[in-house]
């Protein structure tokens, strides 16, 4: 297992082919997937063979992958994945941040916790200068994470989604922070 970054709580390690069940059991939950695609779960072969394919990609600009399976520090529990990606393969200026947590994870403080924890390598060990995340302007949960995180509102904006969702008529927002904004917050 390789362990990429470790908080009091969790462990972000790399994903690795024996993930395909976690991952399965993650996007079955319609709660997880409400504001993905409507609650729908993801069949098993698009798991294997598109999902966890993007979630082993190595990006070249930062020397990482940009997923990372989490489980809980003490029981080692999958819990469910973070996103720190560029959004160019070969420049780390600017990454989007995401995660996807199991519902009995929710509340807990997990999200904040390792988004945290990432922007903080981000931007100290990574050369990370922006740190972007979006979602649906009614997932409330999620924007409150992004808050909590030190992430401030930019926009918000409608997407062309090939299937509309319950709360897509409300469009997508987008928050955001820089390297320079959150130096001043660190000091």
């Amino acid at each position: 297992m390789t362990v990429f970054l470790e908080t009091d709580r969790l462990v972000l390690r790399r994903f690795t082919e024996a993930d395909v069940d976690h991952l399965v059991d993650l996007d079955s939950d319609p709660d997880v997937m409400r504001f993905i695609n409507g609650g729908r779960p993801t069949p098993r072969e698009t798991v294997r063979d598109r999902h966890l394919p993007r979630l082993l990609h190595h990006y070249p600009c930062l020397g990482i992958c940009g997923f990372w399976a989490a489980e809980d520090k003490a029981t080692r529990s999958f819990l469910g994945w973070f996103e720190f990606r560029p959004l160019e393969d070969h420049s780390a200026d600017e990454v989007e941040l995401g995660y996807r947590l199991r519902r009995a994870a929710w509340g807990g403080g997990y999200a904040t916790e390792g988004s945290r924890a990432l922007i903080r390598k981000g931007f100290s060990d990574l050369g990370v200068r922006r740190v972007t995340a979006n979602t649906m302007a009614v997932n409330t949960r999620s924007r409150r994470v992004m808050e909590k995180s030190g992430l401030t509102f930019v926009r918000s904006y409608f997407g062309d989604w090939p299937d509309a969702i319950e709360g897509s008529e409300h469009g997508e927002v987008e928050y955001a922070l820089t390297r320079a904004e959150w130096e001043l917050r660190e000091v």
